[in-house]
Formats: C-alpha cells, structure tokens, sequence
C-alpha cells in the first residue's frame, strides 16, 4: 500500500475540517526536531554547524507534547540530528502515538537496530531511514563509509520486528538517474513501506554549497528518474501524494505552503520554515500571525525561494490540491498503490 489507508482518511477529515472552520493557514506536518545533535557529518546538511551549547540542548518530551498539541497538526516527523540519540525519544514517540499523531521518526539507521525495543510496533509509527542510493553513493553522501550496509540492516531488522518503515532519499545535482532507479529497484526488494523523495535544497549553513539543483534542473532531473514509474513499467512504492511527483516533473506548478510543515526545535519556532535561518518565535500563533508569508515562495521574489521544490513546501499544496473533486480518485489510486 503506497500511503496508509487510515492516515490518509485522518488526513483527509483535518483538511475538509480546516475548510469548513474558513481556515486559510494551518500546518498539516509538524516537523519536531528535539536535538540538533548527529552521529553523521553531512555535507549537504547545517544542522549540525548550531555551536556547541545548542548542539547539548535537548527538548524535553512535555516540551514536545505542548509543541504538538499548540500546532495540531496530525502528523509529526522527527528529524534532528539523530534523533535516536535523544535519552528520551521512546518517551517522545509513546506519549505522540497515545495522542493518536501519525509519527515518523527520521534516522540515518545507525542506531536504529539497538533502539528497536525501545518501540511497539503501531499503525502511528514509522521509521523514515535516511538513503540517498546505492552503498557507494550513500556513503559518499553522508562521507562514512559502511552506513549504508548498517542502515539497511536495520530496516531488515525493523520490518522483521513488524515496524513500519520507508526511506527517505534526498536528490543533488549530478545524480545519475539510472543509478536511482536501480536504487529504487533495490528498495522495493527490502518490503518497505514507502519511498520519499525530495530534491536537495541550499542550507545556508550546509558546507557543499555546489550540488543544490535548481528548478529546471529539477524537473529534467526527476522526469527522466521517473520515467518507467510514469509509464507503468515500474511500480515503485512512493510514500506520496501522486500530484507532488507531478509537481516534481513539471506536470504541475504549485505555489509554496510554508505554512504547512512548520518546525519547533530547542531554539523555538523557526519562521518561515525549518530551511531558512531567519530566527524564531516562543509560540505557534505567533509564527502564523507575525510572519509575512507573501514575502515567502516563488511568487513572492524572495531569491532564496526561486529554487526550491522541497518537499516540506509543496507538499501540503499538493495534499490540498487532492482535496479537489477532479483529484479525488487519483489521490485514493496512492492509498491502494495504482495511481502515477
């Protein structure tokens, strides 16, 4: 199944509801970070450039709860840093998976099999296991060697262990797309539980600055990626919305929603969204209330906006997009695995 048939009937009622309360801004995933700390060195990640002090902070689990139930989002993703590395994180993801959240906690799967019985498997829990390819080109990306190996271990492990998982797989300039597709092939042998796919995005703070994509860029890159999925030749199993795959292609053009993935973290609400460095709020009404959002996407001019594609973005205008008549039947084609 390519989306989870009860989160996306959750996820349809929070939407009609919004609209029916005449809601114009609401967050639809709540992107809780509770340490920015990483047992990985990313080049194509900032997170873990923050100074040390912030680098030993972490979000207490009440902290965390306040932080879901202020927003109210129905989802919340977990990313970090590791967030495996946090001595709390069971108690973080029981007390969201009591308050019925759909959680999906984001690793790199280096801990990921030690921490297993930390967790119960539940239809409100997923592991998101970092993998940008194949074992050389995984390693290179995160500049260790072997985590690919540890990382697909792990989701052998897990899945074992009646977990759900999906991958998460970010996409640089200078991708080859046949080597994707094979990697994508090989994901598919693992019985996971869904792909993600996101183009890279320029982190001010990232220290490989050279292999952000830009939006033409993008589109090719991605249509030609795409190509035996959109034909029917492969049945890769994404965990999407089929109308953001198109917006990835070009097949459709959407305007950002920064509004709809927010994210909280140990220095606050982070405005506009958790890709730009641009300070924060104390409180969630106060990031929709005080930001200027036209200032914000593509329509808006700002530059550091002409590029991006992030998912964290567009995906909440595609969810909202299916909400419309037209759409309806092909977005309940991605929740039983048929719709391109």
């Amino acid at each position: 199944m390519a989306v989870l048939l009860q989160q996306a009937i959750e996820i349809g009622k929070y939407l009609v509801t919004q609209r029916l309360k005449g809601r114009k801004r609401f967050p639809l995933t709540l992107m809780l970070e509770p340490l920015f700390r990483c047992n990985l060195a990313c080049p194509g990640c900032g997170k873990i450039q923050h100074p040390t002090d912030i680098l030993k902070r972490n979000l207490t689990p009440e902290e965390c709860f306040t932080a879901v139930e202020e927003c109210g989002a129905p989802v919340v993703a977990i990313p970090g840093g590791e967030p495996l590395l946090h001595p709390q994180i069971d108690e973080i993801v029981r007390g969201l998976v009591e308050r019925k959240k759909f959680v999906y906690l984001c690793t790199n799967g280096i801990l990921l099999e030690k921490s297993l019985d930390k967790f119960q498997p539940s239809s409100y829990l997923t592991f998101s296991v970092h993998l940008d390819g194949l074992r050389e080109h995984h390693d290179h990306c995160v500049d260790r060697k072997g985590v690919f190996d540890t990382a697909v271990k792990a989701i052998k492990a897990a899945k074992a262990k009646g977990f759900r998982v999906t991958t998460n797989t970010t996409v640089f300039e200078g991708t080859d797309p046949q080597a994707m597709q094979a990697f994508f092939d090989f994901i598919s042998t693992l019985g996971t539980d869904g792909m993600m796919v996101s183009p890279g995005y320029s982190y001010e703070w990232a220290p490989d600055q050279d292999h952000f994509l830009q939006r033409e860029q993008t589109r090719a890159l991605f249509r030609e990626i795409l190509a035996p999925f959109k034909s029917g030749q492969k049945n890769w199993n994404f965990n999407h919305n089929p109308l953001f795959l198109d917006f990835l292609t070009g097949e459709k053009d959407y305007e950002c929603t920064p509004w709809g993935m927010p994210s909280y973290s140990v220095l606050g609400w982070q405005k506009p969204c958790y890709l730009l460095n641009e300070g924060h709020y104390a409180t969630f009404q106060e990031l929709l209330d005080n930001t200027d959002w036209d200032q914000y996407g593509r329509a808006s001019g700002n530059p550091k906006c002409a590029d991006c594609m992030v998912h964290c973005g567009y995906e909440p205008t595609a969810a909202m997009d299916a909400m419309e008549p037209v759409n309806i039947a092909r977005s309940l084609g991605s929740v039983f695995g048929f719709a391109r």
